[in-house]
């Protein structure tokens, strides 16, 4: 039986592994010595990921699947638990998605978003939760984006998935926590990240797409993967400023930020560019089925590869800590002054 807490003997599973953040992070387990299983439906994509994953340490497995397809998901977790072991970490990340306006975008198109980008955590998650509950052991890490909790402009299919995510994965937690189950699940909240999306995602603007700034390299997503994935007793985390930013700014006066974004939120999600009537598309068929994006999108010149706000949101009992001092010591600044 393997064991968790030896990385080494790890055996991970990550959805969307051809590219952006599931391949940075399946690179990232695989620099532990991690056997790491890459799902996704792209093969020039999976096979350059998997030669990452290889050349970091890890000990990788390609295996190409639609997550939005229930029973093809069965077939890939029994291959890879026939070939790597049990799964110890699951990592859901695969999504697609459209860049529209939502009345320009047709029924079939939601349907697809919301089969891929919600239903594929779903079914994953369901057909790798039992397995685990029968061994006694297990984490699921839902790859989630502060659009779970504020939605904008332009991305409805998406942010549509990523809310009913979030309803999804906090429903399943309550359940887990009421059987006492030793399995856990924790949900990581992303911002903008550089990722080849913006290349292959259909777009139906007049301008070429862009993550909303400010923007973070895919390893900083992917670090934040792993850290959930050893600390899953947090029911989520934030990574970036911008992330803790609009979700405290939606908490306190959504109306307000539905305004803001109502006059930015155009503009922010397009370059100067034209849109290219010829740009790959990835909705139905993969984008990375012969030609590889690799993990990072066009966008690392204005990408930062460090978060402070991760950091503070891993080391919580550190800052208690150095809290508390400092608040002690000035407590005791007071009395001194008081006393003379």
């Amino acid at each position: 039986m393997n064991d968790p807490g030896n990385h080494r003997n790890q055996v991970v599973a990550v959805t969307g592994a051809s590219g952006g953040i599931g391949r940075a992070t399946a690179v990232a387990f695989g620099a532990r010595g991690a056997a790491v299983a890459l799902l996704a439906r792209g093969r020039a994509g999976l096979e350059a990921a998997a030669e990452e994953v290889r050349a970091a340490g890890g000990h990788p497995l390609v295996v190409e699947v639609d997550v939005a397809d229930p029973d093809a998901l069965t077939g890939a977790i029994d291959t890879v638990e026939r070939e790597l072991g049990p799964v110890d970490v699951w990592v859901n990340v695969a999504f697609t998605s459209v860049f529209a306006p939502f009345d320009e975008i047709h029924p079939a198109e939601y349907r697809r978003v919301t089969e891929v980008s919600y239903l594929g955590y779903v079914y994953a998650t369901m057909t790798i939760l039992p397995r685990m509950k029968k061994r006694g052991r297990g984490t699921i890490v839902q790859v989630g984006s502060a659009l779970a909790y504020r939605g904008i402009p332009l991305q409805t299919a998406y942010c549509g998935a990523k809310h009913a995510i979030q309803g999804f994965h906090e429903s399943l937690r309550c359940e887990l926590l009421h059987d006492k189950s030793p399995v856990r699940v924790t949900m990581v909240q992303m911002p903008a990240v550089n990722t080849p999306q913006f290349e292959w995602v259909r777009s139906r603007l007049p301008r070429k797409p862009q993550p909303v700034p400010p923007i973070y390299e895919p390893h900083v997503a992917a670090r934040a993967v792993v850290h959930a994935a050893d600390h899953p007793g947090r029911r989520e985390y934030w990574v970036g400023g911008s992330t803790m930013g609009t979700l405290v700014a939606n908490a306190v006066a959504p109306g307000l930020l539905d305004r803001y974004l109502a006059r930015t939120g155009f503009d922010s999600q397009q370059t100067t560019e034209p849109s290219d009537p010829d740009r790959p598309d990835n909705l139905d068929s993969p984008a990375d089925e012969d030609h590889d994006y690799g993990t990072r999108g066009p966008f690392t010149e204005q990408s930062a590869d460090w978060s402070p706000q991760l950091w503070a949101s891993q080391h919580h009992g550190l800052l208690g800590v150095i809290g508390g001092i400092a608040a002690t010591a000035v407590a005791a600044a007071v009395t001194s002054r008081r006393s003379r």
